[in-house]
């Protein structure tokens, strides 16, 4: 049994407080047709007399198999047109019950995806929350005697023409959780809703400072690193602060604070680290000893996104599917859609969700591969998004926003392509087809540009997770001569397309064959 009756106090008590996502899951893991059926009569029964259930045909009394027929795979643009009614403030559009507010992050297509927040949704998300937490405290009991550092986005960062408030999902989730979490976290959540970016660094570090934080959670493992540079530029500051049991950094007079009391020695009596760790995070995952000195346990947070929680780590094995929480569906190679059940150990599947809060069959484009199982539950790990784009911190940049940067800055040029730069500190690598000269500022408007368009990047640049782009100017013709070769290796002249998004081995090889005529490093 993952949750087992007996243990330690603390871990009995959690247990007893969150007994009924515990009992689903382990529901779930013996009988996962069941559980899934379930999730897809709740999903119904808000989607029943909607205007999307009138368009699609829903009668509310689909099982699976009816479900999947009548309603087709799609993806956000497809789904955009009903989602931007109900940011509009329209209700009974995707869902009956009421949207409490949007969680906001990247589109694919340049433009924020603003996706609804509902009561029932929220609560599947929470309990995937609880049992991840549970699952910490269960291996750890000395986690229950210190504080939980969590550094996350405000929750709310505007509102829509409707009325409604939108932000970010990790802000949202730090808000929603029980208060025998919420007591652990050193930091106020208003430090993070501070607007000045290195004062809501500085005040989280110096809070966080005063704290026995044993454990550190950050979606990106990019985060972490970047709090620990920090702490080395700002250590004389944070120590005189300490001492006196001040927040009396410039500026940061009159920001939220708790009692401060002593610090001890950093790093703290870290005891675990949670953070993403599959896919691209794989790269800072392996920089944090280094970082914080020794090896510090690092546990997965899970496969999560601003449309759900799908995969929960229960354990320090990969994530296991959350078939109590939303309707999952693994589409292979070949477009075939199969359940949690029927997906198979070494496969590669990309993952169709439909939610709570009014995602129905929606492709969220990542990858995952099955690694096992625990009872009849698949877990899995993250690989990378189906689709082209770059992410090493979860920027999510994409060939459409690429190419409108581009179009923005130089009109002129006729091709760009672009890799990760791998570093601590990530950047973009640009190559541009262009036979005119470059202005001198193209760097700063470049990386001003494609801010506009990822706000994701804008924010990751902003926070310094992310370094300035660098850009090398080629010959246009290098884009033919790259589709040149692979025609001559065999590939169908019409499927070549022009390279864009590409591996660092593809883009030196572009740069190989482009006649670079500068570069900017």
């Amino acid at each position: 049994m993952i949750f087992p009756p007996d243990g330690h106090g603390p871990y009995r008590l959690l247990r007893a407080l969150g007994g009924a996502p515990v009992a689903r899951f382990h529901e779930s893991l013996a009988q996962p047709e069941a559980a899934q059926r379930d999730r897809l009569s709740v999903i119904l029964r808000g989607a029943h007399g909607t205007a999307f259930a009138r368009a699609a045909g829903l009668l509310g009394t689909e099982g699976l198999t009816e479900f999947r027929s009548t309603v087709p795979i799609s993806d956000h643009a497809a789904h955009r047109p009903w989602l931007d009614r109900v940011e509009a403030g329209e209700a009974n559009v995707l869902t009956r019950e009421r949207v409490l507010q949007l969680v906001q992050t990247s589109g694919t297509t340049g433009g924020p995806k603003r996706l609804p927040v509902t009561p029932t949704w929220a609560r599947s998300v929470a309990d995937a929350q609880r049992l991840w937490v549970l699952g910490l405290l269960r291996d750890d009991e000395a986690l229950a005697g210190g504080a939980a550092l969590s550094i996350v986005s405000p929750a709310v960062s505007g509102h829509t023409a409707g009325g409604l408030a939108f932000g970010s999902n990790t802000g949202r989730m730090f808000q929603a959780q029980p208060f025998w979490v919420r007591w652990r976290a050193p930091v106020p959540y208003e430090a993070y809703a501070i607007p000045d970016v290195s004062l809501r660094q500085y005040t989280i570090l110096r809070q966080a400072l005063a704290a026995d934080v044993r454990s550190w959670t950050a979606a990106n493992p990019s985060t972490i690193l970047l709090y620990t540079r920090r702490l080395h530029e700002w250590w004389e500051e944070l120590r005189r602060d300490l001492a006196d049991g001040t927040l009396q950094r410039t500026g940061a007079r009159g920001l939220p604070r708790r009692t401060l009391g002593d610090a001890p020695a950093w790093p703290w009596n870290l005891r675990r680290l949670n953070c993403w760790t599959g896919g691209p995070a794989r790269f800072f995952v392996d920089r944090l000893p280094g970082a914080l000195g020794r090896e510090i346990p690092v546990r997965e947070v899970g496969i999560t996104a601003s449309e759900g929680y799908f995969a929960v780590p229960v354990d320090d094995g990969d994530p296991v599917a959350w078939l109590g929480g939303h309707l999952l569906e693994f589409i292979d190679e070949d477009g075939a859609a199969h359940w949690a059940w029927e997906v198979e150990v070494g496969r590669i599947y990309r993952l169709v969700v439909s939610t709570e809060a009014g995602l129905y069959r929606y492709d969220l484009g990542d990858l995952v591969q099955i690694t096992g199982f625990v009872g009849r539950a698949p877990r899995m790990v993250f690989l990378r998004r189906a689709g082209a784009e770059l992410s090493a911190v979860g920027e999510r940049v994409t060939e459409a926003q690429l190419q409108a940067a581009l179009r923005d800055t130089v009109p002129e040029a006729s091709a760009i392509a672009a890799t990760i730069a791998w570093a601590e500190v990530p950047s973009l690598r640009i190559a541009i087809g262009v036979t005119s000269e470059l202005d001198t500022d193209i760097f700063d408007t470049f990386d001003r540009v494609l801010a506009g368009h990822n706000l994701e990047y804008a924010d990751r640049r902003a926070t310094g997770r992310y370094a300035a782009p660098q850009i090398v100017r080629l010959d246009p013709s290098a884009w033919e001569r790259w589709k040149a070769v692979r025609v001559a290796a065999g590939a169908p002249e019409a499927q070549v397309k022009d390279p864009v998004v590409l591996a660092e081995a593809a883009f030196a090889e572009l740069v190989a064959l482009g006649r670079p005529y500068s570069h900017s490093v």
